[in-house]
């Protein structure tokens, strides 16, 4: 039975090369939703418009279920024009339909026209859910075309209380997040307050906006709440302790910050796992990072093997201290062979024979009756 489906599937893929003057056997509803689905798990879900193409050809009166296919097969494939006109045609679009098509909307960057989905599903016989409304609150606040008002947050919860929808962990956090990105954190805290189980996205959220706002026991309070800390949260609160030693030393004792100063965060931020952000706050600092900071993020990114970042490290190091850092070749070197990259390990270090820089010799210190003496590797007397 299962070879028979896979079969099937097999042909429909098929279908669309084969001349319309030939007999086929006409394939089933099921047959073409499996065809279908088989395109929307692939990494080529493209592909699966010939199959479209087929029902069209043969003008095969495609069910709802098939229709609602084909509109996650255009929105997968980026094809958002087709996928409108595939959720146009459906006789009387059903609540999934329209989730689908907001989401296709919001993630492509298209909030406005998703915004308008979902006044005309609000006049349709569906309403909104939770998931609709969780959207709804991601598009208004996200940086991909987002539209961040204040009140939108506000007026969505007051239309869900409204509405009695059912909130769960998704919808909270959504308005958890977008309460927090417009300042409210008094109503994020009520919201935060309501979940049964604070999860760490919202935790992360709550914790930064009581840092960005100063309230730092308050921010202590949901880390210490929450049950389930990981690397996320922890960068959460030390980015937020980091602002405030930085502001404080010049607004409280008009002291400016020093060299050794940033290196010390870039390396709290770096073991702490927040490689991207630590690249964004050196390169946001006032004065032009010194060998000690680049060092410092490079060190970082050896501990948590990431070998782009490395490089980027690496080649600024290079540029502030071409030879007074042998130490900074042999981190690189050590993060590309650990990662594998031994052709890139044999160029580095043709690049230091080229420049004149060579690694200290290292060596064991052993007790003999003679006293302490040193070997180094290779020795063997």
């Amino acid at each position: 039975m299962i070879h028979g489906k896979l079969s099937n599937i097999r042909a429909l893929v098929q279908l669309s090369t084969v001349s319309p003057s030939k007999e086929v056997n006409s394939p089933t509803a099921s047959s073409l939703a499996s065809a279908l689905q088989h395109y929307i798990n692939s990494d080529h879900p493209s592909h699966g418009q010939k199959i479209h193409s087929h029902i069209l050809k043969t003008g095969f009166n495609a069910n709802v279920n098939i229709s609602i296919k084909l509109l996650i097969l255009y929105l997968k494939s980026s094809c958002l024009s087709y996928a409108r006109q595939v959720f146009d045609e459906l006789p009387r679009p059903t609540l999934s339909a329209y989730n689908y098509m907001i989401s296709g909307y919001i993630k492509h960057g298209f909030v406005e026209k998703s915004f308008d989905l979902v006044r005309e599903l609000c006049w349709s016989n569906e309403k909104p859910d939770g998931y609709t409304y969780s959207m709804i609150l991601k598009g208004s606040t996200s940086g991909n075309g987002g539209l961040c008002s204040p009140c939108i947050g506000g007026e969505v919860h007051a239309q869900i209380v409204k509405s009695d929808v059912e909130g769960d962990d998704v919808l909270y956090t959504a308005l958890v997040d977008s309460y927090v990105k417009s300042g409210r954190v008094e109503y994020a805290r009520r919201v935060f307050d309501l979940m049964l189980e604070q999860n760490v996205i919202c935790s992360t959220s709550m914790i930064t906006g009581y840092m960005n706002q100063g309230r730092f026991e308050d921010a202590e309070d949901v880390f210490e709440k929450t049950v389930e800390k990981d690397v996320v949260v922890y960068n959460a609160m030390i980015e937020g302790y980091r602002r405030a030693i930085f502001e404080s030393m010049d607004r409280d004792y008009s002291m400016k910050p020093r060299m050794e100063h940033y290196a010390c965060m870039v390396d709290l931020l770096g073991r702490a796992g927040s490689l991207n952000q630590a690249l964004e706050f050196v390169t946001q600092m006032p004065e032009k990072p010194n060998s000690d900071v680049w060092a410092a993020l490079l060190s970082s990114c050896r501990l948590h093997g990431d070998v782009e970042l490395a490089k980027i490290a690496a080649d600024e190091l290079f540029k502030v201290s071409n030879e007074s850092r042998p130490g900074a070749y042999v981190a690189l070197s050590n993060t590309l062979a650990e990662a594998g990259r031994w052709d890139s390990v044999s160029q580095l270090r043709d690049l230091m024979k080229v420049r004149g820089i060579s690694k200290g010799t290292g060596f064991t210190w052993v007790g003999t009756d003679a006293g302490l003496e040193a070997f180094h590797a290779g020795q063997l007397s």
